[in-house]
């Protein structure tokens, strides 16, 4: 595992990631910092926080123009589809007794 020393908005942040993957780390730290400072021309004094979410939306902004498919929701599972379909069958069979018997008590 190697240690990589990112400067992000002139503060130092030690990041590990799998030995080969030093360069490519400090590339996205470099798009994050530039994002950072961009965030932060923009919009003035900003918390940490705040710098680091509006660069990550600037960055996802960036993804979703270039990819409109990053945006879109992973199809659902058909498992799990199957199953909230059963459950609401289950729920409007129990929902209609629940009915009936309001009704002849």
């Amino acid at each position: 595992m190697a240690m990589v020393n990112l400067m992000i908005a002139g503060r130092s942040y030690q990041v590990a990631c799998k030995d080969g993957e030093e360069e490519t780390l400090r590339a996205a730290g470099r798009l994050v910092d530039a994002r950072v400072r961009e965030a932060v021309a923009g919009l003035g004094t900003l918390s940490e926080a705040r710098q680091f979410l509006f660069a990550s939306l600037m960055l996802a902004d960036t993804l979703v123009d270039n990819r409109p498919e990053a945006a879109a929701p992973p199809p659902p599972d058909p498992e799990l589809a199957n199953q909230a379909n059963n459950f609401a069958d289950r729920l409007e069979a129990i929902a209609e007794r629940l009915e009936k018997e309001a009704v002849n008590p």
